[in-house]
């Protein structure tokens, strides 16, 4: 089976800068990955260019052997950082447009984590709480059959008491042939779910490698040589 996500050469420039240089990835079905890297690392720019929203300047990157366009977004299921629907639609009405929209979309699992978290149906977005509105977004994420799951930031604005429970989420909705990205900064609070993790720094990789690699080849945490590497 062909990896989920490959990269080959990808380089992205803004004139003289490179936010992505000649970077090479091949993403296996089945894990949970974090992308991680300091501000200005190229993470958001990599996620762009996966969700088709930028073009690179050189290089090839395929989802399932496709480049990033309409094909490719059916089975790519994305969380951005900042809200992305309409604040005057009631979660039902969001529901309604998933379903809609999105021929992979389950309601039956979108239901049962909304109940979970006790979240009203009938109510507007823009009068929940930033944290509960940032759930809603990801039960939305979440509920669909995607294939990857590319999620920015997906516990940045979310209490404490909510991240088990979101963790457990993506650990409990997502196939054996689909894979999970995850770029965050609370690498701590996520690091007992992740697989693999991947370094950027300055548009490269430093550092491509299985969680379980790390703690042998080097006797730490991913967060301690996160850390170390960026000089936290």
């Amino acid at each position: 089976m062909r990896p989920i996500l490959e990269c080959q050469q990808l380089t992205k420039k803004y004139g003289n800068f490179f936010a992505l240089s000649n970077l090479n990835i091949a993403l296996d079905r089945g894990q949970i990955i974090g992308l991680l890297g300091p501000n200005g690392s190229g993470k958001t720019t990599l996620i762009k260019l996966i969700n088709g929203l930028l073009v690179p300047s050189e290089g090839h990157i395929m989802i399932n052997g496709m480049a990033p366009g309409v094909e490719s977004k059916r089975i790519v299921s994305y969380l951005p950082d900042r809200n992305y629907l309409n604040s005057s639609m009631r979660v039902e009405e969001l529901l309604s447009f998933y379903v809609d929209f999105y021929d992979n979309f389950s309601m039956e699992r979108a239901s049962k984590m909304l109940d979970a978290l006790e979240i009203d149906r009938r109510a507007r977005l823009h009068t929940l709480s930033k944290g509960t509105a940032e759930k809603v977004q990801l039960i939305l994420v979440m509920s669909r059959d995607a294939e990857l799951y590319v999620l920015d930031e997906p516990i940045g604005g979310v209490d404490p008491a909510a991240r088990d429970y979101i963790l457990q989420t993506i650990l409990t909705n997502y196939s054996e042939n689909a894979s999970v990205l995850i770029s965050t900064h609370l690498i701590a609070e996520i690091e007992n779910v992740l697989d693999r993790v991947i370094f950027l720094q300055n548009g490269q990789i430093s550092l491509n490698a299985t969680v379980d690699e790390i703690r042998t080849e080097y006797g730490k945490s991913v967060d301690t040589l996160f850390r170390e590497v960026f000089r936290c």
